[in-house]
């Protein structure tokens, strides 16, 4: 059972956003040290030890990253002190002015100076501030390179520390800092400077607060598998299994309709002839594969739209027959359905699929897909389809006395001919309505053109092979048959959303596929009353989606426009122990990833 339906109800509200929290600034750090500041008394005032016309002693500044510092000097007889005052660790956002060596201190920094210079200048002898200068200008260039390396290596375990604070935290969305621009000290000429060290100023992480965690909960998904990708970025919005391969139902159609549009191309027509027997007044059917030749009278429409009719071949081979007026009357058919080899019915499918109108044997001559009713999406099927074919031409034709199972002579006369529906009509077939018969066709012809064989066997080597110009891999995927009908198949929800950003992007001839999707409300297996309905009307006409159902799960895949603009692909599973109830928990969940966006989360 592979035709699927829906009805769904979804909870009234979406959780409200939960407010971002924001990391505080990291805090300043300065080292401090038991530097002395070297003061020239006059008059009992304290001054900043300055390279002036008058002697008195240098400042020494070092600017790293914008952060201004001076660095003062002074010794003893032969003892030397080092101080060293370290800005705001925070300070690079500002601009303070660059002060040369050999520069007079401006007057702000002057002033600054003074009040810390005032606290050591009223116990410290003149004598040995006079020394501090001598000592100063003899060793001026070594004591500022000295000073640099300090400040340098001060600055970068500040900028560290405070990395780590940030780093250290929740990821929370912050506002980026646009820092000050500050001037560039000039290089010391004579040594290489070292490289800046930037301060890390802020860190941009998303959290996404659209929570879907109650739809999720559901206890009628049974065993979920979910992923929800954003197409434009490619980014995994929500998990749950997505990597692990598992039964897709009919959601493998999309699989088997990606590979046919490559491998067949969309144009490409299965055809029906009729040649001349080795015997005299024989002619034989061959089956080209195409399920949808149909019995009903041309100009009729049957379940399969552009289907060709057996009274056109007939015509066609009572014409060439009389042509010749050597031939005896056509009195024996020979029926060749030798295309396709193997079992006709695939082992592991439950009878009660074709019984209940859901499937047909799988064989290179049928017409109708094997239906009673030919203008039935469902409809009971038999076990001899080739049989059933030839005797409906055997009527259209007239005369016939015996109907016989054989092959065609090699390069027998060709009597008549009619081909199917192009590969892009019954791709449309195969999505809209999740015809099985038709499903199988397009992967056994996969497998016959890649060469792969022509049985069941050979369609998983036939389809990967079609499937691997697209670039997504197929690690893991099992292709038990075309249509999703066995509980073998295996594919990871993370293919189908993969493959989903590519058929979004209508990539090669994938534009087929997306455009012959169900449309919630609107088209197809998704327009059923029991689907998208109620509260999860409010995605009518957002999602596009291949939708699957077998006894032991009920699926959905696709493509979500949602309500943010942004556009989703999708892929659930929900196995195991289900009802037909499944599908609106399926839909409700969709709902959600519609209402929620960009901003799903992956709670």
């Amino acid at each position: 059972m592979t035709d699927e339906t829906d009805a769904t109800g979804e909870p009234d509200a979406t959780p409200p956003p939960v407010d971002p929290e924001h990391a505080p600034d990291a805090a300043d750090a300065a080292p401090e040290g038991d530097a002395e500041t070297v003061a020239n008394e006059s008059s009992g005032d304290a001054e900043t030890v300055a390279n002036e016309s008058s002697g008195d002693a240098e400042t020494v500044a070092n600017e790293s990253s914008g952060d201004a510092e001076t660095v003062v000097f002074a010794a003893a007889d032969d003892a030397e002190t080092v101080a060293f005052e370290p800005g705001d660790a925070a300070a690079s956002a500002r601009t303070e002015p660059l002060v040369d060596a050999q520069a007079s201190v401006d007057a702000e920094a002057s002033a600054d100076e003074i009040g810390a210079a005032q606290a050591s200048a009223s116990t410290e002898p003149a004598a040995p501030a006079a020394s501090a200068l001598a000592f100063i200008r003899r060793h001026r260039r070594a004591l500022a390179v000295t000073a640099g390396v300090v400040a340098f290596a001060l600055l970068g375990v500040g900028a560290v520390f405070a990395g780590t604070a940030l780093n250290t935290r929740e990821a929370v969305p912050v506002a980026l800092v646009t820092e000050t621009p500050t001037p560039t000290p000039t290089a010391d000429p004579g040594r290489p400077a070292p490289a800046n060290v930037a301060a890390p100023s802020a860190i941009e992480t998303r959290i996404r607060t659209c929570s879907v965690a109650d739809r999720a909960a559901d206890p009628r998904l049974a065993n979920l598998q979910a992923q929800v990708v954003n197409a434009a970025t490619g980014e995994v919005l929500y998990d749950r299994g997505g990597s692990t391969p598992s039964r897709t139902a009919s959601v493998m159609k999309v699989l088997t309709t990606a590979a046919a549009l490559n491998v067949l191309g969309p144009d490409y027509r299965a055809t029906t002839t009729v040649v001349k027997g080795a015997e005299p007044g024989s002619a034989v059917l061959v089956g080209g594969g195409d399920v949808t030749l149909s019995r009903t009278p041309s100009g009729s429409e049957t379940v399969y739209p552009g289907a060709a009719h057996l009274d056109d071949l007939a015509a066609q081979v009572q014409a060439a027959w009389a042509a010749d007026p050597s031939n005896p009357p056509l009195t024996k058919l020979i029926l060749d359905a030798s295309y396709f080899g193997g079992d006709e019915y695939q082992a592991s499918w439950d009878t009660v699929e074709r019984d209940d109108g859901y499937m047909s044997n799988i064989t290179a001559l049928q017409v109708d897909g094997d239906r009673d009713d030919p203008y039935s999406n469902t409809s009971w099927r038999s076990t001899d389809p080739i049989g059933r074919a030839g005797q409906a031409f055997a009527d259209t034709l007239g005369g016939i006395g015996a109907i016989e199972r054989g092959t065609a002579p090699a390069g027998a006369q060709q009597l008549g001919a009619v081909s199917s529906p192009t590969v892009a009509q019954l791709v449309d077939k195969a999505l809209v309505v999740s015809d099985n018969t038709v499903a199988e066709m397009l992967a056994r012809l996969v497998a016959i053109q890649t060469g792969s064989g022509n049985t069941f066997d050979a369609i998983n080597a036939g389809v990967l092979q079609g499937l691997a110009d697209y670039g997504v891999d197929t690690s893991g995927i099992t292709v038990v048959d075309g249509s999703g009908l066995s509980d073998d198949n295996a594919v990871p929800p993370s293919y189908l959303t993969q493959l989903f950003v590519k058929i979004n992007a209508r990539e090669g001839n994938l534009g087929v596929l997306m455009d012959g999707l169900p449309v919630s409300n609107q088209r197809g297996s998704l327009s059923y009353s029991d689907r998208f309905a109620g509260d999860n009307s409010v995605a009518a006409g957002a999602v596009s989606a291949k939708t699957g159902w077998i006894n032991t799960g009920y699926t959905l895949a696709g493509v979500v426009r949602a309500q943010d603009g942004s556009t989703l692909t999708f892929a659930i599973y929900a196995l195991g122990d289900v009802t037909d109830e499944a599908k609106q928990a399926i839909d409700t969940l969709t709902t959600g990833f519609y209402l929620c966006g960009d901003e799903l989360s992956n709670e």
